[in-house]
């Protein structure tokens, strides 16, 4: 047998680079079979065996360059939910693949911006959530590619966090901001897709539903890192600055702690999260960074996934297996099977599918059952949420009411205990001064004890002294030379104790004083004794007298100080139970003040967030005006353009009153508006000016078109397009003030023109007639009768000369009609004239209205209009005749002409003066 050393090594290489091919191939294979089944158009969740595969086949090649190579070729653009897979798997390759794949997405964030500004331009709903998707991933790849330190599944160490955040307060800012950022767009996402999720859609159960639930997995993972770095970043900051520059990131904090609180209960009380992830729960109120020690008490939310076998794993070939050999018999059975049909005893196919159709319709049906006893209890449960959530309100509202009650009754007790405290400093400030003045009297007492004790030994020395001078006056002949010693040792220690009397006595009060001055005096007294030595028996009486003396002092000296003493230890004894009774009362003031600041900023929190709730509420109130008010103006506007609208009509008057009180409205708006920017917390006149302002304005382009409905062209043509500009000027303020930032630069300068124009066209359109004033009414009548009466008279001339022409040119029955004609016009012209002789001498204002009040001039009317206006006013309608009956009659009689050259036109164009023809053919 050969071994495998004989083979050549040719061979040996051929083979193992076949084998490598192969290998490689077989990878591609089900990479590719894997992103196909996990990026597709179903709307259902990706199954985690197909990620699976994708992030292991990552791991394979250290990269993503296999996952990138098939993902662009998939028709993104043409499919929304797959896209929106897309996303969803590339998050799991992100979060779960090998560390380099974050380096191979770099090179294609080209390709996920322009997939997510497709989306976002579309008005589809998973194209939406594609453009969030996507700006999330790219916030998350920028992030890590700009902090290696942090893995693409954001689980590092707090050491690691404190090595990347170092000591330079700037890059700890700028860091917890890039985290703000960041979990801003997680928590965006979020809300996004349980916004889309309505009550239809609320069971999770439905494959469409857990489609979109699907990725949220992931946020979930993402969202718990970011809080708890976000959370030791903070502390961290307040560390190193003070508080009020960090009062933008606490607000920012606060408002992301609600959202995701918010986010992490809707997922807990879903059933398709209960399976699949275990979500933590964050604390009731979101951390004090003013408290150092609150740190200790951070709890570092912990996301677990329970390690379940999935459910639809399915086995796979490990060794492809050539099923050619089994094809051509079961090819020659189908085609058996085709032509004489299938054997006796076996059922055709079709009864097994139309069997498991129904046992998959009765599957079906009893799941929809399911669903629908879920969403009945879902139904049931947000009925039951919806009532407690009243009730909290209500409660909400009580307890508003009983904190500001409790905070009045808190600010006078604050004051109370102000009071207080300045009393109880002013007790501080007596006990100290009483401590000072205690400890002065003890020192004085001090010292007037060792005066005290060197005068008794100086009075001991001296009574000594004393005895060996009497004995050395019965002996003083005897013992000159030893009285002359005890003079000098005498002299010696007197001016010893003179010496030290005068150095400790420096410092001593009166009383100190008086005995430095008695000292004094028994010192000239021995000086005396001491000179008056050789009168021994006479200077002994006087010492004795001296001694006797000094005794009595020195018992009154001694009753003095006792009493010094107990006095003195009375007052300390005093000074010792004010100090305690005042240290214990200060001590309860400070535990009660701290105890009420406690509850005093419970309440201002408690009271800053109802304010802000306040305003946020006239906030909404005034942004469900401005959409009606924006309803009614653009139902307005579009009657401009409606033809159903072209039937109504107005009046120029009533126009101008409307565009008159809209005009007004504005200025109550304006006035309601300044008051609603100075206190944001009453909306109340804003909101009523604001739908006045919306009425009148609708109502005047409303009137405004049906106005320009009857006006000439031009000024139609003039007050539509106005009209039109007053309401989209109207919308365009209305808009600004939806936004906050642009609430309060809304001004009404351009629709108060818009307004000012509709309101000077309806002025244009009135008639002229309502601006002659009476008195010129009266000279304009007579005018307009004379000449009328001179066209009349003119007229008669002409047709009487008329009918002479025609009785010498005509003949028979032409002559007679003629004849008929003239005489007609001729009586007519008469009459006419006797009444227009009589409107003349009538009253000029009954003749101006008329008997339909048209309240027009008839100078500002034709000339055929003007005479029939005349004759109708005054009630000369007996004598009108239908000239153009008249002229049809004589046409088809054959007499189009009257005499020589007048025809029947000629003679209407005569009716203009005033005069009808009534012909009787």
């Amino acid at each position: 047998m050969n071994s495998i050393k004989s083979v050549p090594a040719r061979v040996l290489s051929r083979r193992a680079g076949h084998s490598l091919e192969a290998e490689r191939e077989q990878f591609d294979k089900n990479q590719a079979i894997s992103i196909s089944k996990a990026i597709n158009t179903q709307e259902a969740p990706v199954k985690e065996k197909h990620a699976r595969r994708i992030i292991l086949g990552t791991h394979h090649e250290k990269g993503a360059f296999t996952f990138w190579s098939y993902a662009i070729g998939l028709p993104l653009p043409s499919s929304s939910i797959l896209s929106w897979k897309f996303c969803h798997v590339l998050h799991k390759v992100l979060r779960d693949g090998h560390p380099n794949v974050l380096q191979d997405c770099q090179r294609y964030r080209s390709n996920i911006r322009e997939v997510g500004d497709l989306w976002g331009h579309l008005h589809d709903r998973y194209g939406q959530l594609v453009s969030i998707y996507t700006r999330l991933l790219l916030t998350k790849i920028s992030f890590h590619a700009k902090h290696p330190e942090f893995p693409a599944g954001l689980e590092v160490s707090d050491e690691v966090l404190e090595k990347t955040a170092g000591t330079d307060v700037n890059n700890i800012f700028q860091l917890t901001v890039e985290l703000f950022d960041y979990l801003d767009c997680e928590l965006k996402l979020s809300e996004s897709v349980f916004r889309q999720l309505n009550t239809s859609m609320a069971v999770s159960q439905m494959s469409a539903v857990q489609c979109r639930l699907a990725p949220l997995i992931q946020v979930i993972q993402d969202c718990s890192h970011l809080y708890h770095y976000a959370v030791k970043l903070m502390f961290k900051l307040h560390s190193c600055l003070p508080a009020d520059t960090l009062q933008g990131h606490r607000d920012r904090f606060h408002e992301q702690f609600r959202s995701l609180k918010n986010f992490f209960k809707k997922a807990s009380d879903m059933l398709y999260f209960k399976r699949l992830i275990q979500i933590p729960r964050l604390p009731e109120s979101p951390p004090n960074f003013l408290r150092a020690s609150a740190l200790a008490e951070h709890v570092k939310p912990v996301v677990v996934i329970p390690e379940e076998a999935p459910e639809d794993e399915e086995p796979e070939n490990l060794i492809e297996i050539s099923t050619a050999s089994t094809t051509e018999p079961q090819v020659t059975s189908d085609i058996f099977e085709q032509t004489f049909g299938p054997p006796n005893g076996i059922r055709d196919d079709r009864d097994a599918q139309i069997e498991s159709l129904k046992r998959e319709v009765d599957t079906l049906r009893a799941e929809m059952e399911k669903i629908k006893l879920e969403a009945q209890r879902y139904v049931t449960q947000l009925k039951a949420q919806v009532n407690s959530l009243e009730g909290e309100v209500e409660e909400q509202r009580k307890q508003k009411q009983k904190a500001l009650v409790d905070n009045e009754q808190l600010r006078d007790e604050l004051e109370r205990l102000q009071q207080a405290k300045h009393d109880s400093e002013r007790s501080l400030r007596l006990c100290a001064e009483a401590e000072k003045k205690a400890s002065a009297t003890e020192i004085r007492y001090t010292k007037l004890k060792e005066k005290h004790s060197e005068l008794i030994n100086t009075h001991a020395e001296l009574l000594r002294k004393n005895a060996d001078t009497a004995k050395q006056l019965t002996v003083t002949q005897q013992s000159q030379e030893e009285v002359a010693r005890v003079k000098e040792q005498l002299a010696f220690q007197v001016e010893q104790v003179k010496r030290e009397a005068e150095l400790k006595l420096e410092d001593q009060s009166v009383q100190m004083e008086q005995l430095r001055q008695e000292l004094e005096a028994r010192r000239d007294e021995l000086d005396q004794a001491q000179r008056s030595l050789g009168h021994a028996k006479q200077a002994g009486t006087e010492l004795s007298a001296q001694l006797e003396t000094l005794q009595a002092e020195k018992e009154q000296l001694r009753r003095s100080v006792c009493e010094k003493e107990r006095e003195l230890l009375s007052v300390h004894s005093l000074v010792q139970e004010k100090e305690l009774q005042l240290s214990q009362e200060a001590d309860k003031a400070s535990k009660e003040i701290c105890e009420l600041q406690g509850r005093l900023l419970e309440k201002c929190n408690q009271e800053q967030s109802l304010q802000q709730k306040l305003l946020d509420e006239q906030f909404s109130i005034l942004q469900e005006t401005v959409q009606e008010a924006e309803g009614i103006l653009r139902d307005a506007v579009a009657k401009l353009d409606d033809p159903l609208h072209v039937r109504c009509t107005s009046s120029p008057d009533y126009l101008l009153s409307r565009a008159e009180a809209a005009l007004e409205s504005t200025d109550a708006l304006e006035s309601g508006h300044a008051q609603y920017v100075a206190s944001m917390a009453d909306a109340a006149a804003l909101v009523g000016a604001l739908a006045l302002f919306a009425h009148l304005t609708a109502d005047t382009i409303v009137n405004g078109s049906a106005t320009s409905h009857l006006a000439p062209t031009d000024h139609a043509d003039r007050l539509s397009e106005t009209c039109r500009d007053c309401g989209q000027r109207s919308l365009d303020y209305l808009g600004k003030l939806k936004d906050k930032q642009t609430l309060g630069c809304a001004e009404l300068g351009d629709v108060r023109q818009a307004l000012r124009g509709v309101l000077g066209l309806a002025q244009e359109l009135r008639p002229k007639s309502l601006d002659i004033k009476q008195e010129e009414l009266g000279d304009m009548v007579e005018k307009e009768m004379a000449s009328t009466s001179a066209a009349i008279e003119d007229a008669v001339r002409r047709i009487e000369d008329m009918m002479s022409r025609a009785r010498n040119e005509s003949s028979g029955i032409k002559l007679e009609v003629n004849e008929r004609i003239l005489n007609s016009c001729t009586d007519l012209m008469k009459a006419s004239c006797n009444d227009v002789n009589e409107l003349t001498e009538g009253d000029c204002g009954e003749w101006s209205g008329g008997s339909n009040n048209s309240g027009v001039l008839c100078q500002e009317l034709p000339l055929d209009r003007r005479a029939d206006l005349c004759l109708q006013g005054r009630g000369l309608g007996s004598h009108t005749a239908r000239v153009g009956t008249a002229a049809r009659h004589a046409d088809s009689a054959g007499l189009g002409m009257l005499g020589s050259g007048h025809n029947i036109p000629e003679l209407c164009e005569w009716g203009k003066c005033g005069v009808s023809l009534d012909i009787d053919v």
